[in-house]
């Protein structure tokens, strides 16, 4: 696998998120990424530290134009425990947990944003607060994200070799039938 297409890719995808409305400045983004998956192997087999940088970087752009707090998930030997910023933890009073994600326990995407991030720390779990997430090889996100999911459909459907698979969600519906959801941000979904 190149790894310019694998730009080339997150270049589309960040392109993608940023020309719609779903995200907003402060809010939880998740990433689950196997970079096996997007280097074409099964999951788990062949973590690839350079591929992670490469979508960290693209990542890195999309929290620039969009102002959302990234948050990596690591892979299943560490629970699905994720990697952010200190002032995110702080922010959403999160409670950091003593580990440091290598690629055989954590994996190489929460490994690479370890060692990239300003002040990172490990917490055990967002308490299903995420906003928007991204899943790149199927390493089952929707545990950190909000109530209620919404699956988006970008035209860009693979990072490399891997599926992409991403979500928003949206405030949880009240009131029953007499209850008026206009100019809200439902209205794509309630019709």
């Amino acid at each position: 696998m190149a790894y310019e297409n694998i730009q080339q890719d997150m270049k589309a995808i960040v392109g993608q998120w940023v020309t719609t409305d779903y995200l907003r400045e402060g809010e939880l983004f998740v990433i689950g990424c196997s970079t096996s998956e997007v280097a074409g192997h099964p999951i788990g087999t062949s973590g690839n530290e350079q591929i992670a940088e490469v979508i960290f970087n693209g990542l890195q752009e999309l929290q620039e134009k969009s102002g959302v707090h990234l948050a990596f998930q690591c892979c299943e030997h560490l629970n699905r425990a994720l990697v952010i910023e200190r002032e995110t933890a702080a922010t959403y009073m999160l409670d950091e947990v003593s580990v440091i994600p290598v690629p055989k326990a954590g994996g190489s995407m929460a490994s690479y944003a370890f060692k990239k991030m300003t002040d990172p720390v490990v917490v055990e779990n967002i308490r299903a607060r995420a906003h928007a997430g991204m899943d790149i090889g199927e390493t089952m996100i929707g545990m950190h994200l909000k109530h209620v999911a919404v699956p988006l459909r970008f035209e860009q459907k693979n990072i490399g070799n891997a599926r992409l698979a991403a979500a928003r969600t949206r405030p949880k519906l009240i009131g029953g039938s007499r209850a008026n959801y206009e100019d809200t941000r439902l209205n794509d979904t309630c019709n």
